[in-house]
């Protein structure tokens, strides 16, 4: 495989891996690891509707930043630009699940404030969501902070947030380039972020490291770090686990995707982010075709989604702005619509047993 083809499925592989891992945990986000298996049984086949899957914000956050790729792919002012004005476009589509952080945000947006102070102080894990692609599509290291911090300020202020999302791009980055054992991510790890880390999240990342190395599950390791009943969306419970996962199955989308959403709580959005990451090392090869097939979206098709891969691709190859595949706010209600009637039926079904 050639090294722009190397590029090219590690892009699909992000956002395809990230479309995937999001829809397989969506039924099971808020649920504790015991209800969830429960209820709707082992996370090994789509449960949403009618045996089909669909995705939440995280995987529509992902094709955002790929879009905005498109447009500015060598200038991260620009990029947060083009980013905040999907964001803004995106929110009349009446999201469901938005977080309050991100909300707040585009609301700043909306009443002009520009992307260096629409941000808002909050620990959320919506930037670490979307960071894996940006890992997958830009190789130079300095560019991508840049464009890692841009992204992430756009919504978010906290140090917490940029922590997240920094790690997660770079785990998307190493994945494409094989780096993902361990012992060679920590390595790297430590290169890369040397003081740009807080003590907190430094101890986070050496019981990331110390628990693989053991040979722990995820759930174990979710267990020593408070989330025995379930992930939480804050960012420095959502990342570790994240990275446990991907860490301890790294080239087995499956096994990844299948450890985190065990976990319980936040299943959604930890197995989006580590399906992005999975994906941007393994390809959409690697990536079980079933559950690829078994997407039921529109307009944002698997047809789709390789296409914005393949223009965020060539954008970033080439330097320079290329048409980007857009959808119409539009039809983003219309499937909002539907997709908020999907999840009332799941919020119903939950109040009934088994329990």
């Amino acid at each position: 495989m050639s090294d722009d083809q190397h590029h090219r499925a590690a892009v699909t592989g992000a956002i395809l891996g990230c479309a995937v891992g999001d829809a397989l945990g969506l039924p099971y986000e808020g649920l504790s690891k015991r209800r969830g298996v429960r209820l709707l049984g082992e996370p090994d086949r789509h449960r949403f509707v009618f045996g089909r899957g669909m995705v939440s914000d995280d995987t529509e956050h992902t094709v955002m930043v790929a879009q905005a790729l498109c447009t500015a792919p060598n200038d991260p002012e620009r990029f947060a630009q083009e980013l905040g004005r999907r964001l803004r476009w995106w929110l009349l589509g009446v999201p469901a699940g938005i977080g309050l952080a991100t909300l707040r945000s585009i609301v700043k947006l909306w009443l002009g404030f520009g992307p260096p102070h629409s941000g808002v102080f909050s620990a959320g894990n919506g930037p670490a969501m979307r960071s894996p692609v940006l890992g997958a599509a830009i190789d130079d290291l300095d560019v991508l902070q840049r464009f890692v911090r841009a992204s992430t300020t756009l919504t978010h202020t906290d140090p917490k947030a940029y922590h997240g999302a920094w790690v997660t791009a770079l785990a998307a980055w190493c994945a494409k380039r094989g780096i993902d054992t361990a012992d060679e991510f920590f390595r790297q790890y430590r290169d890369v972020v040397q003081n740009d880390s807080s003590d907190e999240f430094e101890s986070l990342m050496t019981n990331v490291e110390r628990s693989v190395a053991a040979g722990e599950s995820t759930a174990a390791f979710a267990e020593q770090i408070g989330c025995g009943r379930g992930v939480s969306g804050y960012v420095y419970r959502t990342v570790p686990v994240a990275l446990h996962a991907w860490l301890s199955h790294p080239r087995d989308y499956r096994r990844s995707v299948d450890a985190v959403i065990r976990c319980g709580g936040d299943t959604d959005t930890t197995a989006a982010i580590v399906g992005a990451i999975v994906g941007a090392g393994v390809g959409p090869s690697g990536i079980p075709q079933a559950w690829m097939d078994g997407l039921w979206e529109w307009p944002r098709t698997v047809y789709w989604m390789k296409t914005l891969a393949e223009s965020t691709a060539n954008a970033i190859e080439m330097s320079e702005s290329v048409p980007v595949p857009s959808v119409f706010p539009g039809i983003g209600l219309i499937r909002n619509a539907i997709f908020f009637g999907i999840v009332l039926g799941h919020i119903a079904r939950r109040m009934l047993p088994p329990y």
